[in-house]
């Protein structure tokens, strides 16, 4: 799996980026999983004509000292389709941002 992982966590770090997960991204069916909505203006060519797969979304795994945010773009309603790919470059860049707002915002030094 492609991802961005974030390690090395205090946990009062690690606290702060639930805090934060908790107010920003949509609560997985697992302990310390989470879904960050990718917006539709930036569903890529593997995503365009798959409405009814929509909406897509990047996982995120918050461990006990770490982060690792999925470069991979995922289908809300079906977990075996063609529109379920790695991230394309402008998707991989609005992950980068929104990683870099939360480190800024939860004043994140890991």
């Amino acid at each position: 799996m492609r991802q961005l992982v974030i390690d090395d966590l205090t946990r009062e770090e690690r606290d702060n980026i639930e805090s934060y997960f908790r107010r920003n991204l949509q609560s997985g069916a697992l302990e310390g999983s989470y879904w960050l909505p990718l917006p539709v203006e930036l569903e890529g060519e593997a995503q365009s004509g798959h409405a009814a797969c929509g909406p897509f979304f990047m996982g995120v795994e918050l461990g006990e000292s770490r982060v690792a945010f999925e470069l991979l773009v995922r289908s809300h309603t079906n977990l075996h389709c063609s529109c379920i790919s790695y991230a394309t470059a402008v998707q991989r860049q609005y992950l980068l941002e929104v990683v870099d707002r939360m480190l800024v915002e939860e004043m994140i030094s890991a």
